[in-house]
């Protein structure tokens, strides 16, 4: 039996006509922005049938029972929010950015990073796990968790997915920002697409030990056994030397952005491609934000690109997570409004000049709940998480699964989730949220194959 997603694939198109007519049937005669813009029938129409193709950036990918885009997370490729000139994501960029060129200078006099901030978002599976050492039971692979065109072609879930074709290029040192996605709850912290900054340097054993008392001496690798602290390819002189670096150089950079004397404190972590890994918190306001992940790059992923005499570090981090905690925005859709009063408040003549957001009028919640029995097998609470954003689009504030019951008899289990409704730029009527809560109802049932309770 395949599972729900697959079905959700096939059957949203047959189920285009009954449900955009009962989501759009009270709100006819209004025209709104794109922000929270009412379902249409393009929005169900992204997956056609399995053997047809999709189309996306003027390239055709062939659709399997991998496939699993919506037109809601379509629509957003291609709006590379990091490069529109005064977007607060296209600030945080910008700054990082100026910081590196100025920090970090060649022999040459040029900048020693390379920044790429248009790659398309489209990878190969291979690109965006298994260059990473991403295993192939890894549990980051499932399609419950990210948008799949196709068993071999993904939308990239991180920037991390073009560090090896850089490395195998022979750069040694860049930065890479793009737009992201990942199948994830809805809340004001998540959205289906996202934006991040990768950076990677390397160093040869003349660049790390330079300066070095007896650095001649010194070696960067060794055949010896892995431990907490380090990889088993690495010597000790050459690990706490890249850690180092790495932390030098991320104390510095959130030091540019939100100023001296901030407390800082790093916690042991792991990811697959980089040992030993860390997270970065800082202290803004007393409380704790872990900011970036970052780590010393596994020497099996460096040996693979090509560059078997180096060693190097590589971090990660979000721009809407900065550009939240640095601007004061509370909800990441206000990223995707098209909202003058929004934009305008962040059109500033010097990039690093302070803003904060001022919020304009908060619009009334409307909450509804909904509770279905699940089905016996295949239920993934992502299908219905993007089920709800693709009928209620950026309506949909968030999403909470507030209780979950087991019948003492039938052992069936029944979920009931709370749907905050709020629009950004107008206020929703009653009768408007009933008529699209409806049709997520009919929704829930005829594609993920629940038992209402409704």
């Amino acid at each position: 039996m395949k599972e729900v997603s697959t079905m959700v694939y096939l059957a949203l198109r047959r189920n285009v006509h009954y449900l955009v007519r009962k989501a759009s049937s009270v709100s006819r005669g209004h025209q709104h922005p794109v922000l929270g813009s009412r379902p249409s029938a393009s929005d169900f129409a992204a997956r056609g049938p399995l053997g047809s193709a999709v189309e996306l950036l003027g390239q055709f990918y062939p659709q399997d029972d991998h496939s699993n885009l919506s037109q809601k997370v379509l629509s957003r490729v291609g709006r590379n929010l990091h490069n529109q000139q005064h977007h607060p994501l296209w600030l945080i960029k910008e700054r990082v950015k100026e910081h590196f060129y100025k920090q970090y200078v060649g022999r040459s006099g040029t900048p020693l990073f390379s920044v790429y901030d248009d790659f398309s978002p489209v990878v190969t599976t291979w690109q965006n796990f298994d260059s990473l050492l991403i295993p192939a039971d890894h549990p980051s692979r499932k399609k419950g968790d990210n948008y799949y065109l196709n068993q071999t072609h993904m939308l990239r879930a991180h920037t991390s997915a073009h560090q090896w074709d850089l490395l195998h290029a022979g750069l040694d040192a860049f930065l890479v920002v793009g737009d992201v996605y990942r199948r994830d709850q809805i809340d004001s912290q998540h959205y289906p697409v996202f934006h991040q900054l990768e950076a990677v340097r390397l160093f040869s054993k003349h660049e790390l030990f330079a300066g070095v008392k007896d650095g001649e001496s010194l070696q960067l690798f060794e055949q010896s056994s892995r431990s907490a602290h380090k990889q088993e390819a690495h010597t000790m002189e050459a690990m706490k030397l890249v850690e180092f670096d790495l932390k030098q150089t991320l104390t510095r950079l959130v030091a540019h952005l939100f100023g001296d004397g901030l407390d800082i404190r790093w916690v042991d972590c792991y990811f697959p491609f980089t040992h030993p890994s860390f997270e970065m918190e800082i202290n803004f306001h007393g409380e704790w934000l872990e900011v970036l992940g970052c780590g010393v790059m596994e020497q099996q992923l460096v040996d693979s690109a090509g560059a078997h005499d180096k060693i190097g570090w590589a971090f990660g981090l979000g721009l809407e997570r900065l550009a939240m905690i640095l601007y004061d925005i509370p909800d990441i859709r206000l990223f995707w409004s098209e909202d003058e009063r929004f934009l305008k408040q962040f059109r500033l003549s010097d990039i690093n000049q302070k803003v904060k957001f001022q919020p304009f009028s908060k619009y009334p919640a409307v909450i509804n709940d909904i509770s279905f029995w699940l089905p016996s097998e295949n239920y993934m609470e992502n299908d219905f998480y993007d089920l709800v954003r693709t009928i209620g689009g950026d309506m949909v504030e968030k999403v909470d699964l507030i209780d979950k019951f087991e019948h003492p008899r039938t052992h069936k289990i029944s979920h009931c989730y709370r749907i905050t409704y709020r629009h950004m730029e107008r206020t929703l009527s009653q009768r408007e949220v009933t008529d699209i809560h409806q049709a997520v109802q009919e929704a829930a049932v005829r594609l993920l194959a629940v038992e209402g309770r409704f």
